[in-house]
């Protein structure tokens, strides 16, 4: 059925899915902060982005060094077919398992 990904994982491949071709460790945390007010440490996301990349569902290249950043190359992340396969998955589940819950959710919530 494809390989599990848990919350912060998807949430990391998402990002990455959206940045297109500026998913670097620092947009990818600012993305995520900013569509979900998630805070995740920088450890955070550069551990997930090696497993997920030892994995096969992202792969990265290094940038070219910027005067800005004192001559240190970013790395850019990218989504693997393998990571677009179990994110679509993860996504269709969710879906799925959500299907007709809000009135349900808002009921029970007072909201």
């Amino acid at each position: 059925m494809g390989e599990h990904l848990g919350e912060f994982e998807q949430m990391l491949l998402f990002a990455v899915l959206r940045l297109g071709d500026d998913a670097y460790g620092v947009t990818i945390r600012r993305e995520i902060e900013r569509r979900t007010g998630r805070r995740p440490s920088p450890g955070a996301i550069y551990t997930t982005l090696e497993r997920l990349e030892q994995r096969g569902m992202v792969g990265s290249r290094v940038g070219g060094a910027t005067p800005v950043r004192g001559g240190r190359r970013k790395r850019f992340y990218h989504l693997e077919p393998a990571g677009a396969r179990a994110l679509a998955m993860a996504y269709e589940r969710l879906q799925r398992m959500a299907a007709g819950v809000l009135p349900r959710l808002q009921d029970l919530s007072g909201a």
